[in-house]
C-alpha cells in the first residue's frame, strides 16, 4: 500500500475524519486550522480558518452539509462545508476536546475540558440541517461529570444514548433523550485515559482505545466488554473496519517517553488486528510520532492516520487486504459455496 501524505498542518494532528461519502476528509491540528482533501488523490479541497488555539476535534454531519470543530479557544463551531463559511460559534469557559453529530444530523454533542475550577460536561445542541437557518444556544441536554472527566464520548444508533469515556479507564451511559445517567462499569485500568470512542457502522457497539495499551469493543445497550486488543503500547485511537473483521489501532510512546529517536522504538505504526480472533494480523509504518488518529473509510476501502509528526497519511486497500482470510474464514466461504 503506497500512501498519500497529506502535508498541509504546521503541528500535530489531533483527528481525522470521512465525510459518510467517504470523498472527502476533514483534519484538525495544533495549528488552528481546519483542513479539507479528496480522499482519492489527497489534493486539498479547502481550508477553514477562525479559530484561534489548537484544535482538538472536528466532525461532518451525514449529508456533508455542516462540519463542526471544537478547540482550545473554549469555541465549538459549525461551518457550511461547501462555502466555508462560519455559521455558528458557541462559547465555553474551557476548551472543548470532541465534537459529534447524531446519526441523522440533528443533533450536535460536545464534550468540555475539566480546568480552571470548572468541572468536564457534555453537552448537546439540535442542530437545523439548513446553513441558512438560526441555529439555537439552547442546548437541550447538559451532563455534568462530576466524579472522572469525560475525555469522548458520542450518541449511539438512534441517538437513543449518549456514551462517553472519561480519563479514569471508566465507560458511561446516559438517555440522550433525558439525560438520565443509566450505567457506568470500568473497562480500562484504573486511572488510565480512554483516548478514543470510535462506533461500529450500525453503531450498536463500539470500540475504545487507551493509555492501558488495550483496545475493547463494548455493546452499546449493557456496555459488556465484547472483545480485548492487547498492544505494546499506548493507544490514542481505534477504528472498526466495515467489510471485513478488522480493527485499525494506532498510538505510540510520546516524545517525551522514548529514549531513543528510532521510530521502531517508539512503536509508531498502525495495527490491524482480526476483530474476531483479537490476534494482530499486520503493521503499516510510516509516522515519525505517535498517530494520534486513525478513521476508516465508510465503504471500509481504505484508512487514514493523522500522527504528531504533522502528516495525515492516506491509504487505500490493496487487493491482498481483501482476500486475506483465516482458515476458518475459508471454511466458511466453501460450505456457503457449495450450498
Amino acid at each position: 500500500m503506497r500512501p498519500i501524505l497529506l502535508s498541509g498542518h504546521e503541528r500535530a494532528l489531533t483527528q481525522v475524519k470521512y465525510n459518510s461519502d467517504g470523498d472527502i476528509i476533514f483534519s484538525v491540528s495544533k495549528d488552528h486550522v481546519i483542513g479539507a482533501w479528496y480522499s482519492h488523490n489527497g489534493e486539498r479541497l479547502g481550508t477553514y480558518h477562525g479559530h484561534q488555539g489548537a484544535l482538538w476535534t472536528v466532525d461532518v454531519d451525514p449529508t456533508s452539509t455542516l462540519l463542526a470543530s471544537g478547540g482550545a479557544d473554549n469555541t465549538m463551531r459549525l461551518w457550511e462545508v461547501k462555502t466555508g463559511k462560519l455559521l455558528k460559534t458557541w462559547d465555553f469557559l474551557t476548551s472543548i476536546k470532541r465534537v459529534e453529530f447524531s446519526s441523522d444530523g440533528r443533533q450536535l454533542l460536545g464534550v468540555t475540558e475539566k480546568r480552571s475550577g470548572q468541572l468536564g460536561t457534555i453537552v448537546v445542541y439540535e442542530i437545523n440541517p439548513d446553513p441558512e437557518a438560526e441555529q439555537t444556544d439552547e442546548q437541550t441536554i447538559r451532563i455534568v461529570c462530576e466524579e472522572a472527566k469525560p475525555t469522548v464520548a458520542g450518541f449511539s444508533y438512534q441517538a437513543q444514548y449518549i456514551i462517553a469515556g472519561h480519563e479514569d479507564g471508566t465507560v458511561s451511559q446516559w438517555d440522550a433523550k433525558s439525560g438520565e445517567f443509566l450505567y457506568s462499569t470500568q473497562v480500562h485500568e484504573a486511572d488510565m485515559l480512554i483516548t478514543d470512542l470510535q462506533w461500529a457502522p450500525d453503531r450498536t457497539y463500539f470500540i475504545t482505545a487507551s493509555k492501558d495499551k488495550t483496545a475493547k469493543i463494548l455493546a452499546t445497550d449493557s456496555l459488556e466488554v465484547l472483545k480485548t486488543f492487547t498492544t505494546d503500547t499506548p493507544l490514542n485511537s481505534a477504528a472498526i473496519t466495515p467489510n471485513k473483521d478488522y480493527v485499525i489501532l494506532g498510538g505510540g510512546q510520546a516524545a517525551m517517553d522514548v529514549t531513543t529517536t528510532n521510530a521502531r522504538q517508539g512503536k509508531f505504526e498502525a495495527r490491524f488486528y482480526h476483530k474476531i480472533f483479537m490476534e494482530e494480523i499486520g503493521r503499516v509504518r510510516g509516522h515519525f510520532g505517535p498517530l494520534n488518529y486513525v478513521a476508516v473509510h465508510p465503504l471500509g476501502t481504505g484508512y487514514c492516520s493523522g500522527g504528531e509528526d504533522g502528516y495525515v497519511r492516506v491509504h487505500h486497500f490493496d487487493k491482498p487486504y481483501f482476500d486475506f482470510l483465516y482458515e476458518v474464514e475459508r471454511e466458511q466461504r466453501q460450505q456457503q459455496a457449495s450450498l
